[in-house]
């Protein structure tokens, strides 16, 4: 076996593993599969979580999930793939990030590298056992890789940073009613 087949065997089975995992999340979010909450209830999470409004969120990311790890696992629209499955994980990095790195304590661990391997599979590309290969790279031009992960990283920027002003906006709110029952205390 040449060194250029054990990269195609190498990114197939990158592709196949991290895709399948993006895809199984995808799943839970959207349809409630492999012990999943469905759109009603991942939305209620995002909703309490900042991601609002909450069903959309919910939506979109299972979209992204669901569709990119399909696609990456496929070989097909590589670069678009990646990019949409690099930006749910690091939505759901920004979740995880104030527990530390390390998932066993709630970290963003497991999203940063599902992030960082769909990221990698998006500037690599799928190897020739794809389906992007078999249909001559009609989804996977190189052009494709910095605007797929440029627009993603502006929208991920923007539903990010969004969600940090709403988290922030909420905690004068709930300041404000701690106060409130102190200063009710006082008077009795």
């Amino acid at each position: 076996m040449s060194s250029y087949d054990r990269r195609d065997l190498g990114l197939l089975l990158l592709r196949l593993g991290a895709g399948g995992v993006l895809a199984a999340h995808g799943a839970q979010k959207l349809f409630g599969w492999f012990g999943g909450h469905g759109i009603e209830g991942t939305g209620q999470f995002m909703e309490s979580v900042g991601y609002a409004p909450g069903r959309a969120s919910a939506t979109a990311a299972g979209l992204a999930e669901a569709g990119g790890g399909t696609l990456l696992a496929l070989g097909l629209a590589t670069p678009a793939a990646g990019a949409a499955a690099a930006g749910a994980m690091a939505g759901a990095s920004a979740v995880h990030a104030p527990n530390g790195f390390f998932n066993a304590e709630g970290g963003y661990e497991y999203a940063a590298t599902l992030a960082l391997a769909a990221t990698g599979l998006a500037v690599t590309g799928p190897g020739r056992l794809s389906l992007d290969h078999a249909l001559g790279h009609v989804f996977d031009r190189g052009w494709m890789v910095p605007t797929a992960l440029g627009v993603t990283a502006a929208a991920t920027a923007l539903v990010v940073g969004a969600r940090n002003k709403r988290l922030r906006d909420r905690k004068p709110d709930k300041q404000e009613a701690l106060f409130a029952e102190e200063e009710a205390l006082f008077r009795e």
